[in-house]
């Protein structure tokens, strides 16, 4: 009996093994007869859903953030140039690791042409690098736009074709009439099915690009610091604001002596 019940399983599974080609095979079968029913118009519309789908996963994958803003990578650029040891080549090897590292080797090439000039050749780098985080999203915004007015015009095609169906042949003809729904249907569910995941992808991607650009910004603007100091004018704005809100709390304190003396004993 134990033996019996050990091959309850195997034989389940041998079961399903010999299953699952037959139903993978009408799967298949299915989805290609649907996307005939379809018409022509379900070419454009799959190959639509196909480009969707590379460019969400090769976007997913380069938009990582180790790979877009590595941890430590600033400190240990600092570190590095501390020592003295960005020659030519080490600044090639930082500006091709990361985007972050482009930003960075653009701020510290400049660095003896003063602050201003460091901090806009950092502002240029970082164009370039926004460019490059945003390839391709304006093809899957693109997308998602047309996908469903390509699923519309399908519609529309085969009202037409029913429509032509019953005058030609009359309504007796329920084939055709069929045809043309299946069509009209068919092309309307599939320029859905494209538009709403690669709209979701568009901004769920935007969304991390901007967390992404925050980032390096926020490095960037240390990396300035750490090289240039802050600056005077910075400095001055700062102890300003302190003496303005000691002031302000001075002020206050008078006011509550005068409005609520103590009386002494």
């Amino acid at each position: 009996s134990v033996r019996a019940r050990a091959c309850v399983p195997e034989r389940a599974c041998q079961s399903v093994r010999a299953i699952m080609p037959a139903l993978l095979s009408r799967g298949w079968r299915a989805l290609l007869e649907l996307i005939q029913s379809g018409g022509w118009l379900m070419v454009p519309i799959v190959g639509c859903s196909v480009l969707a789908l590379a460019i969400t996963v090769e976007r997913f994958w380069s938009l990582a953030t180790h790979r877009v803003v590595p941890r430590h990578l600033l400190a240990q650029t600092w570190a590095a140039v501390k020592r003295n040891e960005l020659d030519p080549k080490r600044l090639k090897e930082l500006r091709a690791g990361s985007p972050l590292g482009e930003i960075l080797a653009a701020g510290i090439t400049y660095t003896k042409s003063g602050r201003d000039a460091t901090r806009e050749a950092m502002q240029d780098a970082a164009g370039q690098v926004l460019a490059d985080l945003e390839r391709y999203l304006g093809v899957l915004s693109i997308i998602a736009s047309i996908a469903p007015l390509l699923g519309l015009l399908g519609t529309v095609i085969g009202m037409i074709r029913m429509f032509g169906s019953l005058v030609t042949h009359g309504a007796g003809q329920t084939e055709l009439l069929a045809g043309g729904i299946a069509q009209a249907l068919v092309c309307t569910a599939g320029g859905l099915l494209v538009a709403i995941p690669a709209v979701i992808a568009h901004r769920m991607l935007v969304r991390r690009v901007d967390l992404l650009v925050l980032a390096m910004e926020r490095e960037a603007n240390r990396l300035l610091e750490l090289l240039h100091g802050v600056r005077d004018a910075d400095r001055e704005a700062i102890w300003e604001t302190v003496r303005d809100a000691l002031r302000e709390s001075v002020r206050d304190s008078v006011r509550s002596a005068i409005h609520d003396p103590q009386v002494p004993n």
